[in-house]
């Protein structure tokens, strides 16, 4: 999202040639893999991390410019709301101690990260959507600096042909409409990525689509919304409503929504970027003159593809799959964009040990989960997970309707503990790691029902004074580290 563009206006014939570039790019693409151009030899993992800031009394703190100038650090970016930033973390093979890196990097930039952003009042929060937003927070004055996002927020109203409707029924429910994609900004997230060959990616992407429900629900973070109770993971609703470039009329036509589940299990990684091209038109249609990705080809070298990765990053897939260059080599990822921020960095790397073990041990299996199950099932399971959270019930092949913590404690983890075993992760990193995961199954506790718990111990005390208070408490608890089933 954070990738600079310049504030411009866009014509019908620029439009025009943007498609027949993308689909210039998308020939290509589909030479590249033919042509095994990829590196496949030792994959590497990724993480990124989305931040919410907060001024002393826990409301947002719209100063994201100031923090990052502060911070100084090209690991920390700006990202669409003024009251966020992100980091991305250099990305390490599991093998070599990977999880335990990302873990110590992470601790150490976030404490110093908290240590600048106290210069300008702000801190730092890790959590799927601040609790404490309210309808002031949503206009288009909150959104960052960068052209980029203003640009596409005007051009998702502008093919929308009208201002976003937010409509949310949980336990509480929100209705509200918003005439910029700001609500977007309120979701900030935990980004997994994957590296794969062209020959595996399917089974990579197919697995992060299974085990999507189940990273919810143990996962959920999100329960607050402009005040009110909704989803255990109401990320995923906001974030399919806020970017909604559809009318109610093309809704119930049946066209495809930009925040997309998708609709089929794949064989390759070009059904992905294929599906971009023929459903959904750009929102974005910068063109590089620069470079014929054919000629680049042909000459031995590597093309950047830019129009056909930009068009790839305005549409919203939960596992999305990313093209990327590294040292001149091309190389294939998943993205799995599924969990909230938070609680702690204890509960983000167990969360990531288990989505790197459990995919790896599905993508590797001789008979694939998914040809055991409809992938409007895998859907259902989504949805499902985000609206209960740890309460969730799932269907899995082979069981039936279960109840999630009690797939996860018979069935997952072990599977979990096999693919950090197959990516080379020592045991007792991954005994620390996925026994957060067994525990928080055990106590049904994770961030979104101990916030919720922590709301009804406050009684009939005013709404957004008492969310203030449980985000401070929250945050208290957050610098401890200590994994959120553990909070009393």
């Amino acid at each position: 999202m954070g990738e600079e563009v310049k504030a411009q206006e866009f014509t019908r014939g620029d439009r025009t040639r943007y498609r027949e570039k993308v689909r210039r790019n998308l020939d290509v693409f589909a030479r590249m893999l033919r042509e095994a151009r990829f590196d496949t030899d030792d994959p590497m993992t990724g993480l990124e991390l989305e931040l919410n800031l907060v001024d002393k009394a826990g409301d947002p703190a719209m100063c994201n410019a100031e923090v990052l100038a502060e911070i100084a650090d090209e690991d920390f970016q700006t990202e669409l709301g003024q009251f966020n930033v992100e980091i991305n973390l250099a990305p390490a093979r599991l093998r070599e101690g990977g999880l335990s890196a990302f873990e110590t990097n992470l601790r150490r930039s976030l404490n110093d990260a908290e240590e600048k952003s106290a210069r300008v009042g702000a801190q730092l929060v890790m959590v799927g959507i601040l609790p404490t937003l309210d309808e002031g927070h949503m206009s288009r004055s909150t959104l960052s600096g960068n052209p980029r996002y203003r640009l596409l927020s005007e051009q998702i109203l502008h093919a929308r042909g009208e201002d976003i409707e937010i409509a949310i029924t949980g336990a509480e429910r929100l209705r509200t409409t918003t005439d910029s994609i700001v609500p977007e900004a309120a979701c900030t997230s935990t980004q997994l990525h994957v590296q794969t060959s062209p020959d595996q990616f399917a089974a990579y992407w197919n697995a992060s689509q299974v085990v999507s429900s189940v990273q919810l629900a143990l996962g959920a973070n999100s329960p607050y919304l402009l005040g009110k109770e909704l989803w255990r993971e109401t990320r995923i609703p906001l974030f399919e409503q806020a970017t909604d470039t559809r009318s109610a009329e093309l809704e119930a036509q049946g066209v495809r929504p930009r925040v997309w589940f998708g609709e089929r299990w794949i064989t390759s990684v070009f059904d992905l970027f294929e599906e971009n091209v023929r459903y959904f038109p750009a929102l974005l249609p910068i063109l590089d003159d620069h470079e014929d990705p054919l000629t680049v080809l042909e000459a031995g070298g590597t093309p950047s593809l830019a129009e056909l990765k930009l068009h790839n990053g305005t549409i919203y897939r939960w596992n999305r799959p990313v093209y990327d260059i590294a040292h001149g080599v091309p190389h294939l990822r998943v993205e799995n964009r599924v969990l909230a921020a938070g609680p702690t960095v204890a509960d983000t790397m167990a969360n990531a040990a288990f989505y790197f073990g459990l995919v790896r041990y599905l993508a590797d299996h001789e008979r694939p989960l998914w040809s055991q199950m409809s992938f409007s099932a895998a859907e259902e399971n989504f949805h499902v997970a985000a609206r209960d959270g740890i309460e969730a019930l799932v269907y899995w092949p082979g069981v039936g309707q279960v109840r999630a913590t009690e797939l996860v404690l018979r069935k997952l983890l072990p599977q979990a503990r096999a693919g950090l075993d197959a990516w080379g992760v020592p045991g007792a990193e991954s005994d620390r790691l996925l026994g957060i995961i067994e525990q928080r199954c055990l106590t049904g506790v994770n961030g979104a029902e101990w916030f919720v718990g922590r709301m009804r111990d406050r009684g009939e005390e005013n709404r957004f004074d008492a969310l203030r208070a449980t985000l401070l408490e929250y945050r208290e608890r957050m610098h401890t580290n200590e994994p959120v089933h553990t909070w009393d």
